[in-house]
């Protein structure tokens, strides 16, 4: 699972994400399959932005394995609740209208087996004729190994660049990162490495149906990477 050094800047690297359009694809697509839902369960939550805005729609919760990620999830959402745990394993002991999984953070479990395990325990966690919102990782055909990207943040008492190159190891996408912070006390740099998994289009699909939802697929998706739909017999 990933080791995010850089939880605090997470929101700054990303600065570039519409939170509140995705929220609101999210939003319309809950309500088409589950008309009425009213609460929500946001699994790898991070620091909480997609939940900023949804929860003006919904009773909402967050879980991340990140402790890092959750401090910075409960300073911009006090009011809300927060979970420590792993989407393989988690149990809340409750169930929601809808859970949502995305950012492609689902790409963080290493093979089918674990990929299986994560779907069980969402699709536990939903009522009857609930919706889980699945984001997945890149699907094989479309990873490119030796691709190179920047972000650069530029704020006054900040400078931050973030470089990345890829590659690939087995099934594994390997994202690797370099970060270089300056602030008026000091410039730090570090590394970061994240491994995701490139499951196929039919083994999401696949870990879905067991799990017991019938499943849709959305090409474009809220982000450009589609987005899986399953729903819970009821």
């Amino acid at each position: 699972m990933a080791n995010y050094e850089s939880a605090e800047l997470y929101d700054k690297i990303y600065g570039f994400k519409n939170y509140a359009q995705e929220a609101e694809l999210i939003h319309q697509t809950i309500q088409q399959f589950k008309p009425g839902a009213k609460t929500l369960l946001d699994v790898a939550c991070g620091t909480g932005k997609h939940l900023e805005p949804l929860k003006t729609c919904y009773q909402v919760e967050g879980l991340d394995l990140s402790a890092d990620l959750l401090r910075e999830a409960r300073k911009r959402n006090p009011e809300l609740s927060f979970h420590q745990g792993d989407m393989r394993n988690f149990e809340l002991r409750k169930r929601f209208d809808a859970v949502t999984c995305l950012f492609s953070a689902v790409g963080y479990m290493n093979g089918p087996e674990e990929l299986q395990q994560a779907m069980n325990t969402m699709a536990k966690h939903l009522e009857p004729g609930g919706v889980l919102l699945l984001e997945p990782w890149i699907f094989p055909q479309d990873w490119e190994s030796g691709h190179l990207g920047i972000n650069v943040v530029d704020e006054l008492g900040l400078k931050l660049v973030r470089i990345n190159r890829s590659r690939l190891e087995g099934r594994h996408s390997v994202l690797m990162f370099h970060y270089i912070q300056a602030t008026h006390q000091e410039i730090q740099h570090w590394d970061e490495e994240h491994p995701l998994f490139l499951f196929t289009r039919g083994e999401y699909e696949g870990a879905l149906e067991r799990a017991g939802l019938s499943v849709q697929f959305d090409e474009p998706g809220i982000a450009g990477r589609g987005l899986f739909t399953g729903i819970k017999g009821r």
